[in-house]
C-alpha cells in the first residue's frame, strides 16, 4: 500500500520561507519521479514541481521559478519542497504525488498516488 504523507505547512509572512517533506512508502522510491501540486480555494489543482527517480532532472512552473526547488533524498524515501520568497498567492493546500515511471512530469494524470497535502498560508 502506497503512504505519502507530506509535514511542513503553515502560516508565514510575504517573503518568507517553508520547507515541504514528503515522506513515501510501500513502492520502491528510488524508481519512481515525485512531484508537488497545489490547489488554492475556488481553483483548480496546478503544477509546481517535480524530480525524476534520480534526482538529475527537476521542473519547476514558471509561476514559482527562481523562488521553489524540488529535491530527493532516496536513502530516506523522502522529496522536498523549499519555498522562498513567498507570496499570498502561494497561498493553497500542497499535494505531493507519486509516479509509476521514472520521468518527471508536469502531468498529474501521471500520478497515481496523492498524499492528503499540506496547508501553507501566507499572509501577514
Amino acid at each position: 500500500q502506497v503512504q505519502l504523507i507530506e509535514s511542513g505547512g503553515g502560516l508565514v509572512q510575504p517573503g518568507g520561507s517553508l520547507r515541504l517533506s514528503c515522506a513515501a512508502s510501500g513502492r520502491t522510491f528510488s524508481r519512481d519521479a515525485m512531484g508537488w501540486f497545489r490547489q488554492a480555494p475556488g481553483k483548480e489543482r496546478d503544477f509546481v514541481a517535480a524530480i525524476s527517480y534520480s534526482g538529475r532532472n527537476t521542473y519547476v512552473a514558471d509561476s514559482v521559478k527562481g523562488r521553489f526547488t524540488i529535491s530527493r533524498d532516496n536513502a530516506k524515501n523522502t522529496v522536498y519542497l523549499n519555498l522562498n520568497s513567498l507570496k499570498p498567492e502561494d497561498t493553497a493546500v500542497y499535494y505531493c504525488a507519486q509516479s509509476t515511471l521514472g520521468r518527471a512530469s508536469q502531468n498529474a494524470d501521471e500520478y497515481p498516488y496523492w498524499g492528503q497535502g499540506t496547508q501553507v498560508t501566507v499572509s501577514q
